[in-house]
């Protein structure tokens, strides 16, 4: 199995870093090529408009919807929930998400930058809390019928997961806590 770190921009090397402990293959992904040589693919933090006018410069934009449509296992944090939702509330008209999870998210949802947090979560499957990093985050503010919500703050989910892609509107990858990379390493 080798995980794919979309590296257009965004928060790419604390994800490498978590898998490479959990003893997972990753390796960066810029072009179609590179896409087509992963079996999985984390969507990191960053500008989710920045993301995705970078997927449409660089090639990667029709490749990915193609695979997500085909069944690759996705992970996408903070902006990755974003660009892996089925609609983006408050984005740019011309801002593309990749209908890889049936949920509806709000962008910068809990506020701006001076507005991030951090909060113990209880997540689904986990034995104890997870410490979650907010950083300019969205929430999800509708779920489909598939999906199932792993984790909640503020009565907002933050975590989901349908089929083989997660999503989670904090950072774990900020985090010495690997229990998310590895529920994605599991759902591969």
């Amino acid at each position: 199995m080798k995980i794919g770190l979309l590296a257009l921009q965004g928060a790419v090397a604390p994800h490498a870093d978590a898998f490479g402990a959990l003893g997972a293959a990753t390796t960066e992904v810029r072009t179609p090529d590179q896409l087509n040589d992963v079996d999985a693919l984390v969507i990191p933090g960053g500008e989710s408009t920045t993301m995705s006018k970078l997927l449409v410069t660089s090639g990667l934009a029709d490749p990915l919807a193609e695979r997500l449509a085909g069944g690759m296992p996705a992970m996408g944090t903070c902006a990755g929930m974003i660009v892996l939702a089925d609609e983006v509330l408050d984005g740019r008209a011309d801002q593309r998400s990749f209908g890889a999870i049936d949920v509806t998210v709000r962008r910068n949802a809990f506020g701006r930058q001076v507005d991030s947090f951090e909060a113990d979560l209880d997540v689904a499957g986990l034995a104890t809390p997870f410490h979650a990093v907010f950083i300019r985050a969205p929430f999800v503010e509708g779920v489909g019928s598939g999906v199932e919500v792993l984790a909640s703050t503020s009565g907002h989910p933050v975590l989901c997961r349908q089929g083989s892609v997660i999503v989670s509107a904090f950072h774990p990858e900020l985090t010495d806590d690997l229990r998310i990379h590895q529920l994605f390493l599991s759902l591969t």
